[in-house]
């Protein structure tokens, strides 16, 4: 028996197409990456927000990437499940829940982030946020920009 796969990694985008905004979908629970032609550049599974806590509507802006990043939570979310009342951090490692990667949108409290537990992305709500793998996370990371705009669309909620 002979199986093929195919290397995805050795795959050549065209020099010419440069990324230039990205769709979160939140019914489909997707994120694409898009040239200025509307192609798609590039396709993640993710977890987009939750009937509680969705995740916003309309186009926001990446404001900054950041790299092993410090998880800070605010009370004034009231995340299901957590019942803190003051605010704490978490640093960067194997158990921050925001993963390897914090892409900060222009809505206070909203960014596309990684995970400790990839196996959950696209099966579990999220607090309003873009869950992605902490691979995945990193290459959106390497494409966005500071002032990229970030659509979400389709109905909130899981």
């Amino acid at each position: 028996m002979t199986i093929i796969v195919s290397d995805v990694s050795a795959a050549k985008r065209d020099s010419s197409a440069k990324p230039v905004r990205v769709e979160v979908d939140k019914e489909r629970q997707t994120v694409e990456v898009l040239d200025a032609s509307n192609q798609v550049l590039d396709f993640f599974p993710a977890t987009v927000g939750s009937e509680e806590k969705p995740s916003p509507s309309g186009t926001l802006r990446v404001t900054s990437v950041d790299h092993s990043p410090t998880y800070r939570y605010n009370p004034n979310y009231h995340f299901k499940g957590v019942h803190a009342r003051s605010p704490f951090t978490i640093e960067p490692g194997p158990n921050n829940p925001v993963g390897t990667v914090w892409i900060s949108l222009s809505a206070e409290g909203y960014g596309i982030h990684g995970t400790p537990d990839p196996g959950r992305v696209s099966k579990a709500q999220s607090h309003g946020c873009v869950r992605l793998t902490n691979w995945d996370g990193e290459r959106l990371a390497s494409e966005v920009k500071k002032g990229m705009s970030v659509a979400f669309i389709g109905k909130s909620g899981s």
